[in-house]
């Protein structure tokens, strides 16, 4: 069988569902067969008919430095030669968790676990086990992973699936789980465990926190004595050197990480204080567990990247990323449609439209912007042109720190040409 894209999606249909090991991996909001990418090396990714795109993807945010960074690759390479797996405690994990804690102001231990839902599903238990209350407030839109309780009201694959939440979810799990509206704080009840939310929302598209929400979420909580969980999968060690506690001032009790905490390989942790972690069994009676959790490879490759960045890479690549959200705007207007590039520091946002608008604060405002049927032709235009982006209007764009500026450019000035076929559409 040659190697194709339409040939190895065909291979994959036969043994796995929908050809694809994620739903927001698929085409099913776009149209068209994805491509099957054969490998990746810095800004860029190359499928199995040898097309190099520059990627913005970027495994949803994981690779902080851009694909197999030659120091990743050799302390995998390292790492490798001493085993795998062990279901013991070992070195490196003790080291991630030192480097992340040594950066966040509050953090002071962290579980390790092996990717982000189960960061949260194990931070959603914590916390009604230290409060022995029921409820958890998520916020419409956002994105927890698929756990059962959280699935409600999500953004990423499940709102461009076009669904409520999951079937096979009973209305038991979701019975404590109230759902609440981005950006506006809700009154909590004294049978509330814990508020969790996306500091910046970016399962949405983007759909950055107004000024004083998170502020006033802490205040709520400190009021009727639930829990803050920050989901900083996507931003954590990614908004800012500590994250999304540094950025914006605001602590929360319990902080979830995936993604860039693992250099690209599969990862997750959740923590907070000494005294609220001490609730975990062994210590304590809230039970989790894991085979692979703090796996020596993972372990590895994320400090390796922790180590690598510096407060001032977070700078210079939100200072690029606000000026490559102003061109691209500028590009997709001057084309004849509307493109709105919300940005928070390294991360941005786009959205497309006919008329003129402004960015969502919401969910139900970044819906009627992403469900409008522009970014279907606008993707596959890019995709031609050699740029990926997420298939999925709701997603947002990784820039790494491995994008040139000429990368950048180039980005722009396809996005001109992909507006064009979009206003046309």
């Amino acid at each position: 069988m040659s190697d194709t894209n339409e040939a190895w999606f065909a291979r994959a249909q036969a043994v796995i569902p929908g050809g694809v090991d994620s739903p927001v991996r698929s085409f099913r909001s776009v149209g068209g067969t994805p491509y099957t990418v054969a490998r990746g090396y810095g800004a860029y990714v190359e499928d199995v008919e040898g097309k190099r795109y520059i990627d913005f993807v970027q495994s949803y945010g994981a690779s902080l430095l851009g694909h197999a960074h030659p120091d990743v690759v050799k302390v995998l390479r390292d790492a490798v030669k001493d085993g795998t797996t062990f279901g013991a405690p070992t070195p490196g994990e003790v080291l991630l968790a030192e480097a992340m804690t040594q950066r966040v102001a509050g953090l002071e231990q962290v579980r390790l676990v092996s990717s982000g839902t189960e960061a949260v599903m194990s931070a959603v238990r914590l916390a009604r086990g230290a409060t022995r209350r029921d409820k958890i407030v998520k916020f419409d839109g956002c994105y927890h992973g698929h756990s059962d309780a959280l699935l409600v009201a999500g953004g990423s694959g499940v709102a461009q699936m076009g669904l409520p939440g999951s079937a096979g979810v009973t209305a038991g799990a979701v019975s404590d789980t109230i759902v609440a509206t981005y950006n506006v704080v809700p009154e909590l009840h004294e049978d509330v465990a814990a508020v969790l939310v996306e500091p910046v929302a970016a399962n949405m598209n983007l759909v950055a926190p107004t000024s004083g929400f998170l502020q006033g979420l802490r205040a709520e909580c400190d009021r009727v004595g639930a829990l803050l969980i920050f989901d900083e999968v996507i931003t954590g060690f990614r908004l800012a050197f500590a994250g999304a506690e540094q950025y914006f001032g605001v602590t929360p009790d319990l902080w979830c990480f995936g993604k860039v905490i693992g250099g690209g390989l599969p990862v997750g942790a959740f923590g907070g204080s000494k005294a609220l972690l001490s609730s975990l069994a062994p210590l304590g009676p809230v039970y989790q567990a894991g085979t692979l959790s703090g796996n020596p490879l993972a372990t590895a490759a994320g400090t390796k990247v922790l180590n690598l960045v510096t407060p001032s890479d977070y700078d210079a690549l939100s200072d690029r990323v606000s000026g490559f959200a102003r061109s691209l705007q500028e590009a997709i207007r001057s084309s004849g449609l509307v493109g709105l590039c919300p940005s928070e520091g390294p991360l941005v946002g786009l959205y497309l439209s006919r008329d003129e608008t402004t960015a969502p604060s919401n969910f139900e405002e970044a819906k009627l912007l992403c469900d409008n049927g522009l970014y279907r032709s606008f993707f596959h235009a890019m995709l031609d042109r050699g740029v990926a982006f997420a298939p999925g209007a709701y997603e947002i764009l990784f820039v790494s720190m491995a994008h040139s500026d000429d990368d950048l450019a180039t980005t722009v000035a396809m996005a001109a040409e992909a507006a064009e076929v979009a206003a046309r559409s």
